[in-house]
Parts: structure tokens; C-alpha cells; sequence
């Protein structure tokens, strides 16, 4: 079964975005809050949520005049 949550090193990974520049999304506001889930001081990342936010970030990009 794939985990649902990931922790910020593997959002990284995933998303091959380096650590700080998620971190200053985060805080920022430019990462949806449904993609982010505290525990205690940890954050981790719902995947569902995060693949709806780069899909919509994608559509985003697609509708600007070149």
C-alpha cells in the first residue's frame, strides 16, 4: 500500500523541488493548506492534495497566452 503522507524530504523527491524552496511555499501560502498536515512540529504532505495542486498549477500554466 502506497502512504498516503510523506514527509518533507521525500515531498522534495517527489516533486524534485529542493527542501527550502517548499518550505517557503509553505510559508508563503503559495502551497494549498488541504496539502499540508502538522504533527506536532512535523509537516508532512497529503499526495492526493499535492497532485491535485501541481495538476491545477499545470491547467494554470496551459491557459496562458504564449
Amino acid at each position: 500500500m502506497e502512504k498516503r503522507l510523506m514527509n518533507i524530504k521525500e515531498l522534495s523527491a517527489y516533486l524534485s523541488m529542493p527542501v527550502p524552496t517548499i518550505y517557503a511555499y509553505v510559508g508563503r501560502g503559495k502551497m494549498p493548506p488541504d496539502c499540508i498536515c502538522r504533527i506536532g512540529r512535523a509537516l508532512k504532505f497529503d499526495r492526493p492534495a499535492v497532485d491535485a495542486w501541481v495538476d491545477r498549477q499545470r491547467q494554470a500554466q496551459a491557459v496562458l497566452p504564449a
